[in-house]
């Protein structure tokens, strides 16, 4: 794989660096590409629990999409959207360690993930009607399920940035922390998560991400096929046989 994104393993968890520095961590196709490929790795390895997004430096987790690159005609786009994440329904907790700002398509990356730890100095909007344009990478879809629609609109219409408290009051960052504790915040995050049995850890994300879009009565019928699949899985009867036993349960994934 290309060094446009660094890959290394933790355990069960998966560190991801858009490694971009002297470009603000700016997509490319390359990057794009890199990124895709990675995430295709990383659902396919069932050693992969959890996975960390972050860029390399103090600058930028990702200034969107790079202007040079695309004025020479490249597109940092795959089939799975932008960076190839942003259409991305990516089926494991994803946490995004937001070591800087996200603007623009860098924002759509961030609000593609599950979880943002992010660093106090960071900040974070889609500035595109600024230039004339509009987030096309989902900004526009995810955001106002994310935050207020009142602010959702602010951001979006008014192209002005905010900071990391305001996203951590609104709910769209979990932790704000100074910005050498920001990897590390994130993968404690990871750790702790990926304690849990896997399987139930990605069941629950599925009911809860198909339940934003139906009615109560609607996601009952996604809860209860999910919890009888969980139910009778190999995880489900080690948890019980290692808390009766009072030990840790050896999670199989099966």
């Amino acid at each position: 794989m290309a060094n446009e994104v660094l890959r290394e393993r933790r355990g069960h968890i998966e560190l991801l660096t858009i490694n971009r520095p002297d470009a603000r961590n700016a997509i490319n196709r390359a990057t794009a590409v890199a990124l895709s490929e990675a995430l295709d790795a990383c659902e396919a390895d069932d050693d992969v629990w959890v996975v960390v997004l972050t860029g390399s430096g103090d600058k930028a987790f990702s200034a969107g999409m790079d202007l040079k690159a695309f004025a020479a005609g490249e597109l940092p786009i795959t089939d799975k959207g932008f960076g190839g994440l942003t259409m991305r329904d990516f089926p494991k907790p994803l946490i995004a360690a937001a070591n800087g700002s996200a603007f623009a398509g860098g924002f759509e990356l961030l609000i593609s993930c599950d979880m943002v730890v992010a660093a106090d100095h960071a900040k974070f909007g889609i500035p595109e009607a600024s230039r004339g344009l509009v987030a096309g990478a989902g900004g526009l879809i995810r955001l106002p399920k994310r935050v207020p629609l009142a602010v959702a609109y602010e951001m979006a219409l008014s192209a002005e940035p905010i900071d990391a408290q305001r996203a951590y009051e609104l709910g769209l960052v979990n932790h704000v922390v100074a910005g050498n504790q920001v990897l590390k915040t994130a993968i404690a995050l990871a750790e702790r998560i990926a304690k849990n049995a896997p399987l139930a850890v990605r069941a629950s994300k599925r009911v809860m991400r198909k339940a934003l879009e139906l009615t109560e009565a609607q996601a009952w019928p996604v809860s209860d096929k999910e919890f009888a699949t969980i139910i009778r899985s190999e995880d489900a009867h080690e948890g019980a046989v290692a808390f009766a036993e009072k030990r840790e349960p050896n999670w199989l994934a099966k």
